[in-house]
C-alpha cells in the first residue's frame, strides 16, 4: 500500500498452525493493540469468525507476518503464510501485504516474560503480541516515522 496522508487501518495476522495472532492498528498514531488469537486447525481458522472480526474492525489492509529465515530467504513456512494471505484476499477482497516477522516472536516472548508469562506458549500463545509488534513496525514504515 502506498504512503499517503490518509490514515490507514490494518489488521495483522501472525499465521500459525494451531493459533493465529491478531492485532489491529492505525497509521494516525502508529499504534496497534493485540486482539484475542484465532484458534486454527492446521493453519485454517474459522472463516466466519475472521469475517466477523473484519466486519467489526473494518481494516483497509490486511497484514500477514512472513516468517523469513535469518538470511532473508523464504522458508517452507513462508509459503504457508503466503497461501494464508491469498486465502484472506480471496475470501475478504481486501488488499493483503506481508511483513517481515523474523524477530517478532522473540520480542513477543521477552515482552510476555516481562508481563509474568511462565513460558507455557502452547497454553498461552504470544502470537497476538508478535502481530502487534510487526504491525507497529509496518505502521512506522507506512507513515515514514
Amino acid at each position: 500500500m502506498s504512503k499517503s496522508n490518509n490514515p490507514i487501518t490494518a489488521l495483522a495476522f501472525d499465521f500459525g498452525t494451531n493459533s493465529i495472532g491478531l492485532a489491529y492498528g492505525q497509521s494516525l498514531t502508529g499504534s496497534a493493540r493485540e486482539l484475542d488469537p484465532l484458534p486454527a486447525k492446521d493453519g485454517k481458522p474459522d472463516w466466519a469468525r475472521v469475517q466477523r472480526i473484519v466486519d467489526e474492525w473494518q481494516p483497509r489492509v490486511l497484514l500477514v507476518g512472513l516468517p523469513l529465515n535469518m538470511d532473508g530467504s523464504e522458508s517452507e513456512f513462508s509459503a504457508r503464510a503466503r497461501k494464508f494471505g491469498q486465502r484472506l484476499h480471496g475470501r475478504l477482497g481486501l488488499p493483503v501485504e506481508y511483513a517481515d516477522e523474523r524477530l517478532s516472536t522473540r520480542a513477543a516472548k521477552e515482552e510476555a516474560r516481562d508481563r509474568g508469562h511462565r513460558g507455557n506458549y502452547a497454553d498461552q500463545p504470544v502470537d497476538s503480541i508478535a502481530a502487534r509488534i510487526f504491525l507497529e513496525d509496518w505502521l512506522r514504515k507506512y507513515s515514514g516515522q
